[in-house]
C-alpha cells in the first residue's frame, strides 16, 4: 500500500484551482484535484456568463504556459483596447493599449469559459486525477502526511493540501488560521447586455455617487456590467423588472452604449477583505480567495490567484516530494506573495473609501488626483505596466 495517495491535493477546482494543477502537470509529484461540482464543459452559444474577469497580459502568459489559453474559444473573449475612468465630477482617467504599446490592456473572459478550457488541459494531464461531485469532510494533520476524508467515505492522504476553496475557505478554518475580516456593506451586481452602439473594446468605470459602474467589453457589441454598490441598491436593482433595469443602467452609464438590451438577469454577490493571519501552516497552504479577497474596482481578484499560482507552482517544482509539506519551505511563498497581495488590497480598499467619502473636500480632491495624473503620461505608463504585469 502506498504511504500517500498523492503528493499534492487541491482542494477546490474554480479558476486558480485548476490552473495550480495544471501547473504542476510536468512536475514529478501526483497531483489530486477536486471539485464538487461536475465540470461544464459546452452550453448553449448564445448564453453568457454573468461573471466575467479582466485578465492581466501576467495572467495571460500563465494560462499559455500550462495550457490552458489555446483551449479557448476567440470568439467568448475581447480583448481591452482602452480603459476610460470617470470620477463623481468632471475629472477622467483614460488608457490606451495603443500608447502604451501594446496590443490590449488586458481580456475580458467569461469565468465559465475560462473554466472549460482549464478541464480541458486538465485532461491532458498524466499526472493529475480529478475527483468531482464530493465535498471534504474531514482534515487530519499529522506530522508526517495530511488526510482528507470525503463525503463518499474516501480517505486521501498527501504530503501538501493546497486550499483553493473560496473566501469561505473549509480548509483554511478547519487548519485553524485566523482571519481578519471586513465587509464593506456593498455588494457587486452583475449583468450582461447587448448595446445599441459598438463599444470598440473600450472598458468603462465611473465613481458614482451610489457605487462604482463598470462596463466590460463582450464580444458581438455585448457587455458586462458590474455595479458595486450599497446593499440597499443591490436589492433595488435586482427587483428591478428587465425594462427598467436597462433603463437604470444605460442612464447610469450616460448613454454611452445606447439603449440596452438584457441578456442575463442581474445577479449580487456580497463585497468584503479577507486578511488572513498566515496562508500556510505545516503540510497546508492557500491560493485565491482563500488567502485573501479584495474589493473588485480593480478587477484584480483572479489575477492575484494567478499570481498565488505562478509562485507556489515554482517553489513546488523546485522541492523534492519528502519536503513539500514543510512549513519553512512553505513560508518562501507566502514571504513571496505578501507585498504584492498587501499593495493591492491597500490600494483598492483606499480607493474605495476615498470615493465612498461625500464630503466635499474630499470630493475635490479625488477628482483633482484623477485629472492630475491624467496629464502625466509616465505616470499612467507605470500604473498600465503594474496592472498588466500583476
Amino acid at each position: 500500500m502506498k504511504a500517500y495517495d498523492a503528493d499534492v491535493i487541491v482542494l477546490g477546482g474554480g479558476l486558480v484551482g485548476s490552473a495550480l494543477a495544471l501547473a504542476l502537470r510536468h512536475s514529478a509529484h501526483e497531483v489530486i484535484l477536486i471539485e464538487v461540482r461536475e465540470p461544464q464543459l459546452d452550453w448553449p452559444v448564445e448564453s453568457w456568463d454573468q461573471r466575467v474577469y479582466a485578465i492581466s497580459r501576467a495572467s495571460q502568459r500563465l494560462l499559455a504556459e500550462i495550457g490552458a489559453w489555446e483551449q479557448l474559444r476567440p470568439a467568448r473573449s475581447c480583448p481591452v483596447s482602452a480603459m476610460k475612468i470617470r470620477g463623481d465630477g468632471h475629472s477622467q482617467l483614460d488608457f490606451s493599449a495603443l500608447d502604451s504599446g501594446v496590443d490590449a490592456l488586458a481580456t475580458i473572459l467569461e469565468n465559465r469559459e475560462l473554466q472549460r478550457a482549464l478541464w480541458l488541459a486538465l485532461g491532458e494531464a498524466p499526472n493529475v486525477r480529478i475527483i468531482s461531485g464530493v465535498q471534504a469532510q474531514q482534515l487530519e494533520i499529522s506530522p508526517s502526511a495530511a488526510t482528507l476524508t470525503l463525503s463518499d467515505g474516501q480517505q486521501l492522504s498527501a504530503r501538501l493540501i493546497v486550499g483553493a476553496d473560496g473566501a469561505n475557505s473549509w480548509l483554511r478554518q478547519q487548519a485553524g488560521i485566523e482571519v481578519k475580516t471586513r465587509p464593506y456593506g456593498q455588494a457587486g451586481v452583475v449583468a450582461n447586455f447587448a448595446c445599441e452602439k459598438p463599444h470598440y473594446g473600450v472598458a468603462q468605470q465611473w465613481f458614482r455617487p451610489d457605487g462604482i459602474l463598470a462596463f466590460l467589453p463582450l464580444p458581438d457589441q455585448q457587455m458586462s456590467m458590474v455595479w458595486s454598490c450599497a446593499d440597499a441598491l443591490r436589492d433595488e436593482l435586482l427587483q428591478l423588472d428587465p425594462a427598467a433595469l436597462v433603463a437604470r443602467v444605460a442612464q447610469a452609464g450616460n448613454m454611452s452604449l445606447g439603449p440596452l438590451q438584457l441578456i442575463t438577469p442581474a445577479a449580487a454577490f456580497p463585497l468584503r477583505l479577507n486578511q488572513p493571519e498566515s496562508i500556510v501552516r505545516a503540510r497546508v497552504a492557500l491560493i485565491g480567495d482563500a488567502a485573501h479577497t479584495v474589493h473588485p474596482l480593480a478587477g484584480q481578484g483572479v489575477n492575484l490567484g494567478f499570481g498565488d499560482v505562478q509562485e507556489l507552482a515554482q517553489l513546488l517544482q523546485q522541492t523534492p516530494a519528502e519536503r513539500l509539506g514543510d512549513v519553512l519551505v512553505l513560508r518562501r511563498y507566502e514571504r513571496a506573495r505578501r507585498e504584492p497581495v498587501l499593495l493591492m488590497q491597500t490600494v483598492c480598499d483606499g480607493l474605495q473609501r476615498l470615493f465612498d467619502t461625500p464630503h466635499p473636500l474630499v470630493k475635490a480632491m479625488r477628482n483633482f488626483g484623477l485629472a492630475a495624473t491624467d496629464q502625466l503620461p509616465w505616470l499612467k505608463r507605470q500604473l498600465i505596466r503594474h496592472a498588466m504585469d500583476s
